[in-house]
């Protein structure tokens, strides 16, 4: 095989990352080459316009039509996807985790116990949901050992062996949504082999091999979602309901222009622009979030008695202009914007745009690595 393989190149392996948001779809397209993930293409689609409505505006689509924008995306040229291979993002709000304590018992125990257990913390019944679990070891904690694979198929993947008494994350995700996402997939010609979190995507693409408590801000259009990361395990998850579409709302009834005006000026100017009137509108909206970030992150620093070590901004509205300066000055900790595109090989005249607009693709960066490691095996 080795003599032919001199005359038959083997093909580079290629992977898709989709990350279907509230009000975007993106998509991310590496191909692994000398063992290094390298960028081909990246593209973004507004989903408001799907609805009747306007572009940043949050949404609930059909299958039907997701899959259709998701065709759409992929068949422009300037994107130009040229692989059908993929994995794809399941909105946190569409799991359920929990961290439980349970006994110090074997992996066959626990696999009995832990359903039961799991009971007291999901609303449905046990049947309707696809649940998961590890056991949390007490160190040396890498990220991949908690996001588990969801696979295309629904299997989770092998249960990790019980380890001395530990804490147990626990994931459930309900079948409705696994079969929402299996056909989305279906209809828009791809192969998928794994549904992810979007968090655990977001870890892979932003995160370094850290052992301090990190907050990651993901700011979307409807709402902004915060995470406590200690050990690549999420210790602490809180839903905003505020996020980039309050902004272009609250600008539009206040300067009476059209949501599409209002879109345009706040991406145009910004929270700390030179329009006062429309820096004011901005701050009414992220005060609310800063401040019930600043009371999560207390309220877990206070019970494990730890201190977090940093803010990563991501998400759309992370590319708000003057967003991070504005959370350096609230928040207590470091604050950097994350920069996904860090982690593969970019080309130089694209560094610009790729540091402004990363955190928009941080899940589906995440998710493109995962599939590009798995297409590398």
């Amino acid at each position: 095989m080795a003599f032919f393989s001199k005359f038959f190149a083997q093909p580079e392996p290629r992977a898709l990352g989709i990350d279907i948001g509230s009000s975007a779809i993106k998509i991310v397209q590496l191909k692994k080459k000398n063992g290094q993930a390298i960028l081909e293409t990246y593209g973004e689609l507004a989903l408001g316009p799907y609805a009747g409505l306007s572009v940043g505006q949050a949404v609930a689509l059909s299958p039907d039509k997701l899959a259709s924008a998701l065709s759409d995306l992929m068949r422009e040229k300037e994107v130009n996807v040229t692989t059908k291979a993929c994995g794809l993002s399941i909105p946190f709000s569409s799991s359920l985790m929990a961290v439980i304590d349970m006994p110090e018992v074997s992996a066959k125990e626990l696999a009995v116990m832990v359903p039961i257990e799991a009971r007291k913390y999901i609303p449905v019944p046990i049947s309707e949901v696809m649940l998961d679990w590890s056991v949390v070891p007490k160190s040396d904690v890498r990220v991949e050992s908690v996001a588990e694979e969801i696979g295309a198929s629904g299997s989770f993947g092998e249960t990790p062996a019980a380890l001395a008494r530990a804490d147990v994350l626990i994931v459930a995700i309900h079948k409705e949504t696994i079969a929402h996402f299996q056909e989305i997939v279906t209809q828009a010609g791809l192969d998928a082999s794994f549904f992810e979190i979007e968090i655990f995507a977001t870890c892979r693409s932003v995160m370094d091999e850290g052992l301090r408590p990190v907050m990651i801000m993901d700011m979307g259009a409807a709402s902004t979602k915060l995470y406590i990361i200690e050990r690549g395990i999420i210790r602490a998850s809180h839903t905003i309901n505020r996020g980039s579409q309050d902004i272009t709302g609250n600008i539009s009834k206040t300067l009476n222009i059209s949501q599409e005006q209002a879109e345009v000026m706040k991406r145009q100017t910004g929270a700390t622009g030179a329009d006062k009137s429309v820096n004011d509108v901005i701050a009414l909206v992220l005060d609310y979030i800063f401040a019930e970030a600043n009371t999560v992150l207390l309220a877990y620093e206070q019970k494990y008695n730890k201190t977090v070590s940093k803010t990563i901004l991501v998400g759309g509205g992370a590319a708000l202009k003057g967003l991070s300066e504005l959370a350096k000055n609230n928040f207590k900790t470091e604050v950097e914007l994350a920069a996904p595109f860090s982690k593969v090989s970019t080309p130089a005249f694209l560094e610009k745009i790729l540091y402004e607009t990363g955190p928009e693709f941080a899940v589906a960066i995440g998710l493109a690595l995962r599939k590009l490691a798995e297409e590398g095996e």
